[in-house]
């Protein structure tokens, strides 16, 4: 008895879990049924006008062109439609005696040493790149529509056709010469080797410790073949790279003109034009070196970056037509006639509000903040060394210093 109720009470329990098993079950495949669409394996479909492709990794050109763009600076932006003229250019002028290359370009061009690209070269003239005072300057425009300043020599009209004649006078220099005069016969500047290789005073006649005008030298190192005449230099302070620390000359003082008159072993020499006491151990230096004749302002095709590591003079502010030296020179391709631009060195400030909103930072703890460099002026080179060059500060717009940089323009 008690073993069939038994059985019947196990019969009944497995009679309801089979029941909510079944009911389980069916749950699960009504629930499937109702959200049948999300089973099925997603089908890829390309991308139509209306729905935006997936975001892809972005090179830094593409990156840059899809950013939306931003005005510039206008002396940054880089120009399209050639030089820019100036509103004041005049429509004729006759170039007046004093007048250089540099000035009439900055009468016209906003960048004078764009000059080349405005400037007609007519085939019927004989040196048409030389201009004269006398010479009328014409603004036209050319077959391209672009500006052109044509060339009418002085006085042409007025020639007979058979006649053909020269100018009185040079042509106009690019820049004035008395600037650099002084640099181009006396250079202020002397490489390594140059003074190595140099003659020098040995000893001055009399047992003098100084001489001057009138004082007999003696000189060593000075071969049989060499010149007769020379210049005399006390030797300064080292000129370094400011980015690397390496001596790329030295400040050269001028002392006096030494003239040969035995060129034995030792040679002797007579001092003339004193400009200050001559030392012992001072270098003599052949005094007419390569200058060139004329130059030709161009920006440089290679990429410049350097800096002013000497004026000339020693002033602590640069102005127009005084002379630097750079820390670039032959082998940074830098030739004579490459405009550089000249930016001042930006300070370094502290940012004494770089905390919390109401929170002063002390001076010591505050972050350094480096301000932008701001262009100063222009510089043409006009005497390249190997690691060096002299420049001329053509156009000084702000106060120009030691250390400050020299690019492209």
């Amino acid at each position: 008895m008690v073993s069939n109720q038994t059985l019947t009470a196990r019969d009944h329990w497995a009679r309801a879990g089979a029941c909510a098993l079944l009911v389980a079950l069916c749950g699960c495949s009504s629930w499937r049924g109702q959200d049948g669409r999300a089973a099925t394996v997603p089908v890829a479909h390309p991308p139509t006008a209306e729905a935006p492709a997936a975001e892809q990794d972005l090179t830094a050109t593409e990156a840059a062109v899809d950013e939306p763009a931003t005005s510039a600076p206008a002396a940054e932006a880089p120009s399209t439609g050639g030089p820019e003229l100036l509103p004041s250019a005049p429509k004729s002028y006759t170039v007046q005696r004093g007048d250089t290359l540099w000035g009439l370009a900055s009468m016209y061009l906003r960048d004078p040493w764009l000059w080349p690209e405005i400037w007609y070269v007519n085939p019927q003239i004989e040196n048409p790149h030389l201009i004269y005072p006398g010479d009328v300057l014409t603004l036209a425009q050319g077959a391209d529509g672009r500006p052109q300043v044509q060339l009418e020599r002085g006085g042409a009209a007025r020639l007979e056709p058979r006649l053909r004649s020269s100018p009185l006078e040079g042509p106009i220099a690019t820049i004035p010469y008395q600037a650099i005069a002084a640099f181009l016969s006396r250079p202020t500047v002397l490489e390594k080797d140059e003074i190595r290789e140099a003659p020098h005073v040995l000893a001055l006649r009399g047992g003098h410790m100084v001489g001057g005008a009138g004082q007999e030298i003696y000189v060593s190192k000075l071969a049989a073949a060499d010149k007769s005449r020379f210049l005399v230099y006390h030797i300064g302070e080292k000129l370094r790279d400011p980015e690397t620390g390496d001596v790329l000359g030295y400040q050269a003082v001028y002392t006096a003109t030494a003239t040969v008159n035995d060129a034995g072993a030792p040679a002797k020499a007579m001092l003339s034009e004193s400009a200050r006491e001559t030392l012992e151990g001072d270098r003599l230096i052949a005094g007419d070196r390569d200058t060139p004749a004329n130059l030709n302002p161009r920006a440089p095709e290679r990429n410049v970056r350097g800096q002013i590591i000497s004026v000339v003079d020693g002033v602590a502010l640069i102005g127009q037509y005084q002379v630097v030296v750079i820390n670039r020179g032959q082998r940074h391709g830098i030739e004579p006639g490459h405009v550089l631009a000249v930016d001042q060195a930006g300070p370094v400030v502290r940012d004494r509000d770089a905390g919390r909103l109401g929170m002063h930072v002390s001076g010591a703890f505050a972050p350094r903040v480096r301000l932008p460099d701001e262009r100063a002026g222009t510089l043409l080179v006009f005497k390249t060394f190997d690691r060096m060059s002299y420049g001329l500060i053509v156009r000084a717009e702000n106060a120009i210093h030691v250390a400050d940089r020299v690019r492209n323009p």
